[in-house]
């Protein structure tokens, strides 16, 4: 779904505002590169500013998302709007090439034109060089927008030439909000916006049959924990490990754990909006009456530091069994 404005304005409040500037001011430059990590908005943003430049009824610096030109960008189908991602594994020169070509050409219906660059840290060193010259000679009335995720990638001399704009990772609290609008059950939408700060990979985990398990497997082991201390261990062994079968796995199970007491200290500290085991808080109140908040935080300590043994040649079966006997203790 195409975003507002407004809607990215909140993802990325800075970059939006100098861009909000530049086109009430008339300034835009002739160049930007957009860098920041996946899933942080450069793409719906360029797209955007695409709009701004297009649009038929813009209202100050915001389009419309309903003229006819707002509504070809969106489909991308606008004549003077191109948009080139890697050809296979890199950009060719060859697409440089034939941008450069279109771009020689009177635009079809004014003489702007915009071009995107997907993925630029890809360009090949001909094509990046082809670009080069594109750059050097800009047209007034041409912009280009180009997007990374690796701008130490970038050659020297293209950064010199485009005006750089830095995406931050979104906060938690809008991916979660992300995920409530598009479907996903609130229980699940809090610990996914916690695990990553992209919000395509919480929308790809949060909609995991695997995700959904592996959260109610790590609940029944806390649950264990808490009042059932002597299935703990035949639960490692039954349940956890034939569930979470590699490392990454497990890390993944360790982190879902973490989360566990991480509420458990918001409770006793009075931040229970932060707790993101929303559909576990009767549970998680009482155990944060019945232990010290020292105590919770030295789980969180013993936890983390059992993620750090599972990176070296630890046997993840001894990890499990000696992090159970540790809290326990707790």
């Amino acid at each position: 779904m195409n975003k507002t404005w407004d809607e990215l304005a909140g993802y990325q409040p800075r970059v939006l505002k100098l861009l909000a500037n530049s086109i009430s001011k008339k300034r835009l430059a002739h160049a930007y590169l957009f860098e920041g990590k996946k899933g942080t908005g450069k793409k719906e943003v360029s797209l955007l500013l695409a709009k701004s430049t297009f649009c038929e009824n813009l209202d100050g610096f915001k389009p419309c998302g309903h003229c006819r030109n707002c509504r070809r960008i969106d489909s991308g189908n606008h004549p003077d709007v191109h948009y080139i991602e890697p050809d296979g594994l890199s950009i060719k020169k060859k697409q440089i090439q034939e941008l450069q070509e279109e771009f020689s050409k009177t635009g079809v219906e004014s003489n702007k034109k915009v071009y995107i660059i997907s993925q630029a840290d890809k360009m090949t060193v001909n094509a990046a060089n082809s670009l080069l010259k594109f750059l050097e000679e800009p047209n007034r009335e041409t912009m280009a927008l180009l997007l990374t995720e690796q701008v130490h990638q970038i050659l020297n001399t293209i950064l010199s030439r485009c005006q750089t704009l830095s995406f931050h990772p979104l906060p938690s609290q809008t991916i979660r909000n992300e995920l409530v609008k598009s479907g996903v059950p609130l229980h699940l939408a809090g610990i996914a916006s916690q695990l990553t700060n992209n919000l395509e990979d919480a929308i790809e985990l949060s909609r995991n049959d695997w995700f959904a398990e592996a959260r109610s497997k790590v609940i029944k082991l806390y649950e264990a924990l808490l009042s059932r201390k002597d299935q703990a261990i035949i639960y490692v062994h039954t349940q956890w490990m034939p569930f979470f079968t590699d490392k990454d796995l497990q890390e993944r199970g360790l982190d879902l754990l973490l989360y566990l007491y991480k509420d458990v200290i918001s409770i006793q500290v009075g931040q229970e909006d932060a707790a993101v085991y929303k559909d576990q808080m009767e549970s998680l109140r009482q155990h944060a009456l019945q232990i010290t908040q020292q105590s919770a935080a030295g789980h969180i300590e013993t936890i983390l530091e059992a993620k750090k043994k599972l990176q070296s040649n630890v046997n993840p079966q001894l990890l499990m069994e000696q992090l159970v006997l540790t809290l326990q203790e707790g």
